[in-house]
């Protein structure tokens, strides 16, 4: 059996060793249960939604590279000022007029043929098939609440847990084809956590509280984000609801994307380090966002210099550093490039 699910893994890149773990009861109550990476992580689609009406293929494109996949939603309200109902729009930015794409049509439509043939197969051993991951550009309670109304809808579709009574005892997953995250306001906590009933199904599954450094003084924020141990940077075991850790590759390199240099044997140790301490304790685990583009490339696709290496030699050397430290999602603007580097 062992070999046949280690088989399986490797053949679909699907972390299925992980999510096994992860659903096991008690799994990542203590560190001494392991997290076996011998898996392929998950190609995470970043910003994965047009801005102003340009680049509306970004699902279409991030679902061609394969399964699993992961899938980046930036989700902001817009109320109709003529009918006052409002919506759940993909968008990068807080304001909205309206022309922004609702987060129904856009992501869950489009994702109907795919879940509802899996669905249909019943072969749980490739699931979930993908991991939509929501940054909210606004933390209201209407579009909280809209959110938690619309993931209602596709129940059926959506990996769950009951909530418990203690919130340190991680109930076991329940595998449906996706799985929906989101990250660590405590505002979210409130609403799509504490004020649902225990023995209800959670529905989707918060980052953990990252405990940066505080300063004001940036040079010093940028040393202290290298050079925190991870055990400071994240203390809290996981609970049934935060169940993966979020992280920008600031906790990596010095600066981040825009001021790192050669990629070395610290920088690796680095990394792996933080890997590792993730999954000692049971988390899952996240790094945004690893591109390398020259910039008329990174215009025409409407990508951002914050998250750019330089040159793709930059970021090939940082994407197979992130795989052999078993990095759970890689986010990536770069959906295709990553794919192809994954399957080599």
């Amino acid at each position: 059996m062992a070999l046949r699910i280690r088989n399986r893994q490797f053949s679909y890149g699907v972390p299925v060793i992980l999510w096994l773990l992860a659903s096991a009861p008690g799994y990542g109550q203590t560190s001494s249960l392991p997290i076996l990476n011998q898996n392929r992580p998950v190609l995470d689609a970043h910003n994965c939604y047009p801005y102003d009406g340009q680049w509306k293929d970004r699902v279409t494109r991030a679902l061609k590279t394969g399964f699993p996949v992961g899938i980046e939603q930036d989700l902001a309200w817009y109320v109709d000022p003529s009918t006052g109902k409002g919506r759940v729009v993909v968008t990068h930015k807080a304001q909205t007029d309206g022309s922004e794409p609702s987060l129904h049509d856009y992501f869950f439509e489009q994702v109907r043929p795919i879940v509802e043939a899996a669905l249909k197969n019943g072969d749980r051993s490739h699931w979930p098939l993908v991991v939509v991951h929501f940054d909210f550009k606004a933390n209201s309670a209407p579009l909280l609440h809209a959110v938690w109304e619309l993931l209602g809808q596709y129940q059926d579709w959506i990996t769950t847990a009951t909530k418990t009574s203690d919130l340190q005892q991680l109930a076991p997953l329940e595998l449906k084809p996706l799985l929906v995250l989101t990250e660590d306001p405590d505002a979210q906590e409130e609403v799509f956590f504490r004020q649902i009933a225990p023995g209800a199904k959670l529905l989707l599954f918060g980052s953990a509280h990252t405990h940066a450094p505080q300063t004001k003084n940036k040079e010093e924020l940028s040393r202290l984000l290298v050079t925190t141990s991870p055990e400071q940077l994240l203390p809290d075991p996981p609970t049934n609801y935060r169940r993966w850790w979020n992280n920008s590759w600031h906790e990596v390199e010095q600066g981040g994307q825009q001021k790192a240099g050669p990629w070395t044997q610290e920088d690796a140790a680095r990394l792996r380090a933080l890997v590792d301490h993730a999954h000692r304790l049971g988390y899952w685990i996240r790094f945004y966002t690893l591109d390398g583009f020259d910039p008329e490339t990174g215009r025409k696709n409407g990508w951002f210099e914050s998250y750019n290496f330089g040159t793709r030699q930059a970021v090939t050397e940082r994407w197979a550093a992130a795989l052999k430290a078993g990095v759970d999602l890689i986010a990536t603007d770069q959906y295709e490039d990553l794919a192809a580097f994954m399957k080599q």
